[in-house]
């Protein structure tokens, strides 16, 4: 059946609804309006609207913000909070160590306490304002390009309305060719657009591989009578327990307003352990006797999880092809050490856009124009913030004292370290087959202290996500090779999908009767994530967009 598909042009077109998206396209249409140019602006995002698909920790370094929109604060920019103290802790099963000394990546006196999904709603409307066209509920499926095959001429919207067997149902919607000079990608960690350009392009050739972090993050609502009384720090980050030292991660808490706080934790995926659950790390942070004095009495709010890209200077790709240029997440726009991007990713958006209004001066939108981006940024302070920290995932992999010994020589060395551009191994690689025995389990938190109020299931934290999935469409989650799930990836590695996903997506089946096993998938349970993606050890896995306005619905996050 031959689908007659909408064909609508844009001078510039920006996909996804993030914090490098929308001050891409508030300094695009800030410098075109000072330059009396006529430009017509469009931003698509997946999710139903600005901000529902937005997680991050988050704290604020305002640099870029400040450069942005000067008079951020008379025009109610919605700030949860002002770090007025750093407490740093390295947790053991029992105790808690306050580290008197914090790394100046995490000197985060006076930067903003934040709520992502909050903060970009609120961006979302000053892009209107300046006559952005924003379209919620559309996801990005397809890329399109000019008859020579390399250039990028604009994006096809997902179709809505298909069946489990993805014929059209009656209340079937083709997608949207939408057109552009120029179209910036801006899908965060792992994007499916950059992925599939990365391949025909070759973005990555030359770089090292990108590395990601899972984190899960919890709006939990405090009684009055709480921790963060006046002369605490209302900012506290910790590392140790439950992970111990392999693989790299940590928690951290945030007082945010009205007695709340935002807690998160996040996982290094070149984990090696495939019995580690991801979900149930997370648990046991929040019942560290430390981190459960604070919480107590707190009720979850919100859940929702993501994946940070780690990597570094060295993981980003090529950020210029004919037609296209690529900005925040999705280019590891991320100080690593510091648990701060968004003012990166915000910054490469306003970079993007410097480089974008040059190219319709010249009226030329090829490679070697849009490379201005490059240019612009190899001389900004948001590249020198992210190579000083240039090595820091990879000596975070090393193992024992080596890993110290790294990381302290990058402190002095301000990035480099004992040598440079040090070599890192992607995170699908890294698992170590399953041995599997009885007396060799991962412990696990106790089913009895998941209370359902401050201590939830992976399924009550989908819940609180707000996710919402279409159950009659076809799954967006492609398992390319179900036998394998259920042989070979069972056999070796007790099938790691149902434990690093945080949704409870994936299960494996027994029958009864003829021991043979299935794997049952939940694409409603997704939180879009991406982990799975990312860490399955067969790359058997292959996540892409569910019809467009689908997925979480964060509102605090």
């Amino acid at each position: 059946m031959k689908i007659e598909r909408e064909k609508i042009d844009f001078d510039v077109l920006f996909v996804g609804g993030g914090p490098a998206s929308l001050a891409g396209a508030i300094k695009l249409m800030q410098i075109a309006r000072k330059k009396n140019m006529n430009l017509e602006v469009a931003l698509i995002e997946k999710g139903t609207e600005i901000g529902s698909h937005a997680l991050s920790g988050a704290v604020l370094n305002p640099v870029a913000l400040r450069e942005l929109v000067p008079d951020f604060l008379e025009k109610q920019c919605p700030i949860e909070g002002t770090v007025t103290e750093d407490e740093f802790y390295f947790l053991t099963p029992k105790r808690q160590y306050r580290i008197p000394i914090i790394p100046r990546y995490m000197h985060n006196k006076g930067f903003f306490i934040i709520s992502l999904s909050k903060f970009t709603r609120w961006l979302g409307n000053i892009a209107e304002d300046l006559g952005i066209n924003i379209f919620p509920g559309f996801a990005g499926k397809e890329v399109l390009y000019a008859k020579d095959h390399k250039t990028i001429t604009g994006v096809r919207t997902g179709d809505k309305g298909l069946g489990k067997d993805g014929k059209p149902k009656s209340n079937f919607e083709p997608g949207i060719d939408l057109l552009a000079k120029v179209t910036v990608f801006g899908e965060g960690a792992r994007g499916n657009l950059i992925q599939d350009i990365a391949q025909k392009l070759n973005l990555f050739s030359g770089k090292m591989p990108q590395v990601f972090e899972t984190g899960i993050k919890e709006v939990i609502q405090l009684p009055e009578d709480n921790y963060f009384t006046p002369g605490r720090g209302n900012e506290i980050h910790t590392f140790g327990y439950p992970l111990g030292s392999n693989p790299p991660g940590g928690g951290f808490i945030y007082e945010i307003k009205d007695n709340k706080v935002a807690l998160g934790f996040l996982a290094g995926l070149c984990y090696e352990d495939a019995r580690l659950d991801i979900y149930d790390e997370f648990i046991k942070f929040k019942q560290h006797p430390f981190v459960a004095g604070i919480l107590k009495d707190g009720k979850v709010l919100e859940q929702g999880a993501r994946t940070v890209s780690t990597g570094g200077y060295f993981t980003i790709p090529e950020l210029a092809v004919d037609g296209g240029v690529f900005v925040g997440g999705s280019t590891a726009m991320q100080n690593t050490p510091g648990l701060k991007g968004i003012h990166l990713s915000m910054k490469s958006g306003m970079l993007a856009a410097e480089a974008i209004i040059n190219a319709f001066e010249k009226n030329n939108f090829t490679r070697e124009t849009l490379s201005d981006y490059h240019d612009l940024f190899e001389k900004s302070w948001a590249k020198k913030e992210i190579f000083e920290v240039r090595n820091f995932s990879q000596a975070l992999s090393k193992k024992g004292l080596i890993k110290f010994i790294h990381l302290g020589a990058q402190y002095v060395t301000k990035g480099r370290g004992m040598y440079d551009n040090m070599p890192i191994e992607q995170d699908y690689k890294t698992l170590k087959p399953e041995k599997y025995r009885d007396d060799n389990i991962r412990t696990i938190p106790e089913k009895k202290r998941l209370d359902g109020v401050l201590y939830v299931d992976k399924l009550t934290g989908v819940y609180l996500s707000k996710t919402m999935h279409r159950e009659d469409q076809p799954s967006h989650i492609i398992i390319h090779d179900r036998d394998l799930c259920v042989t070979e990836c069972f056999k070796t590695y007790r099938c790691p999908c149902t434990r690093f996903c945080p949704g409870d997506v994936y299960e494996i089946e027994t029958d009864q009767n003829t021991s043979l096993r299935r794997l049952k998938l939940n694409p409603s349970n997704c939180l879009h994530c991406k982990t799975c993606d990312i860490k399955d050890p067969y790359r058997n896995i292959t996540w892409t967009c569910p019809e467009g306005g689908e997925g979480p619905g964060y509102t605090v996050l």
